[in-house]
């Protein structure tokens, strides 16, 4: 069965509109697809269909022909994916370097993301999560042995005795 044209529009229902949508993806975004150029960030929504939201900052693409490609691009594959995709709320981020790509690789790209994107929303994995704990725990017990009594007691006891001996030496 084919679709008509307008089951592939890209209405306002589709959009993230105002800033409290785009909070909301920011704030909690379980479900992450990135590659070099491009990160995606998405949270499942109550609705019937997905959401797109994207930010191309002009710190990461300067030229602005450049920033409405990929703007474009980024709906157009949405667009023809909606109805493929898990109800979400997606943000596209633009990373350095998306400016340098063509249209060619831009569409495999997203195709790519949004494939990723669909796969973790329908199947969310707790390797995921733990694999983000690990990165955390890591960090914390960095955090703690540096808070601990080790490196400053020991310090600040080595450089009053490295004074004394040569002092004590001298007389």
């Amino acid at each position: 069965m084919q679709c008509s044209r307008s089951d592939f529009a890209f209405a306002k229902p589709l959009r993230l509109l105002n800033a409290a949508q785009y909070r909301a993806v920011f704030d909690s975004a379980p479900v992450r697809a990135a590659q070099p150029q491009f990160l995606i960030l998405a949270r499942p929504n109550e609705l019937e269909h997905p959401r797109l939201g994207l930010v191309i900052a002009k710190k990461h693409v300067r030229n602005a022909t450049d920033r409405n490609r990929i703007k474009r691009i980024a709906r157009e594959t949405f667009r023809l994916r909606q109805h493929e995709l898990f109800p979400l709320d997606a943000v596209v981020l633009a990373r350095g370097g998306a400016g340098d790509l063509d249209n060619a690789a831009l569409g495999k790209i997203f195709n790519k993301l949004w494939r990723k994107l669909d796969q973790r929303a329908r199947d969310p994995q707790p390797q995921q999560v733990s694999g983000r704990n690990r990165g955390r725990g890591k960090s914390q017990r960095g955090k703690s042995a540096g808070k601990g009594p080790g490196p400053d007691p020991s310090s600040s006891q080595t450089s009053p005795q490295t004074p004394s001996k040569p002092t004590g030496s001298d007389q």
